[in-house]
């Protein structure tokens, strides 16, 4: 026994001490994905007059760590709440009342991924462009933040309102800057829209430097995500949009596939008015939801979850929370204080 731990201790310093191989891979909003570095099994030697001999290797498996979202390098996942939340920063209203049921760091200001196109979204919702002008993939659309993959092939023509839906809905990086570099005047020009509604709504917090989510210059806090998903949750498209399980879109002669990156949406469990998910490394994982839970609808911010599933996990310990506490009441005293919610008219 003492033989085999001995043998074990070994092989793990071995292991630590091992150098990191190179890595040369781009990451996928709102996926996650491990670097893999892989040695060849065998290669072939030649020595002079002799046949060749089969050198076999152990191949070599290295996960590369991930790189630390903001929050985990500004030390915010030390913060502990009642629910054991696994996301750094989390914000639960009830929307009718403004009264906040949960906080944690929700003024903290970081990198929100893809919960950008939300935005996105809304700018054009309000600018009432046509949905069914067609618009066409571009060059200008394909990732050089990071380096992302897209099944919208540059040159598939699709209309606003499929891009709109594939930007909500699948979180396609293309769909989303596709809608902002049409939008009157160009790119800048929607960039700057997406700024002013921001400072319209009271997000002080909050700057877009571009549609997508790609970019970690678009932040927000908590706070602010609130006011936008309020004011994003009375606007009939987006909720339809946002909420959609899945779509088949026509790409040319293709039939492609589309499916919520919210597995929540399928689950008879919610009743969910409005979604949004992000993800990049400096965010880590993101949700924002508009819910019905226990006859109350709730807003949810969840920002910099380590975990893929976790941003999931900590809507699920929300919504049990309030099921079980609603209607007598919420029992964290630290979390009494209401927050101005827009309203705007259906």
């Amino acid at each position: 026994m003492n033989r085999l731990v001995h043998t074990i201790a070994l092989s793990l310093l071995a292991l630590a001490l091992a150098p990191a191989g190179a890595i040369a891979a781009g990451a996928k909003a709102d996926k996650e994905s491990a670097s893999v570095v892989k040695r060849p099994r065998a290669s072939k030697t030649f020595a002079a007059g002799k046949s060749p001999v089969v050198a076999r290797q152990r191949s070599v498996v290295r996960l590369v760590p991930a790189k630390p979202s903001f929050g985990q390098i500004a030390g915010l996942h030390t913060t502990q709440d009642e629910l054991d939340l696994k996301s750094s920063v989390a914000l639960v209203i009830d929307q009718d009342n403004g009264q906040i049921l949960l906080r944690k760091n929700e003024s903290a200001v970081l990198p929100i991924a893809s919960i950008t196109k939300l935005m996105t979204g809304l700018v054009i919702s309000e600018a009432k462009l046509p949905m069914d002008e067609t618009i066409t993939i571009s060059q200008d659309d394909v990732d050089t933040e990071k380096h992302s993959g897209s099944r919208l092939r540059v040159g598939a023509t699709l209309n606003r309102g499929e891009l709109m839906h594939l930007a909500l809905m699948s979180s396609e990086n293309r769909a989303a800057h596709a809608l902002g570099r049409t939008y009157p005047g160009g790119m800048n020009a929607f960039v700057e829209a997406m700024n002013q509604r921001a400072q319209l709504l009271g997000m002080a917090d909050t700057r877009y430097v571009e549609p997508t989510g790609l970019s970690s210059r678009n932040q927000s806090s908590a706070q602010d995500l609130a006011r936008l998903v309020a004011v994003a949750s009375q606007d009939r498209m987006l909720s339809e949009l946002s909420t959609s399980p899945g779509a088949a879109v026509e790409v040319g002669n293709r039939t492609l596939q589309f499916n919520n990156t919210n597995r929540l949406v399928k689950n008879p469990a919610w009743e969910i008015g409005l979604q949004k998910t992000g993800y990049i490394s400096e965010a880590g994982q993101c949700l924002v939801m508009q819910a019905k839970v226990a006859g109350r609808k709730l807003i949810m911010v969840f920002l910099d979850s380590a975990g893929k599933l976790s941003r999931i996990g900590d809507a699920e310990r929300v919504r049990r929370w309030v099921e079980t506490h609603s209607p007598v009441g919420v029992p964290v005293p630290a979390s009494t204080s209401t927050v101005l919610v827009p309203q705007v008219s259906s």
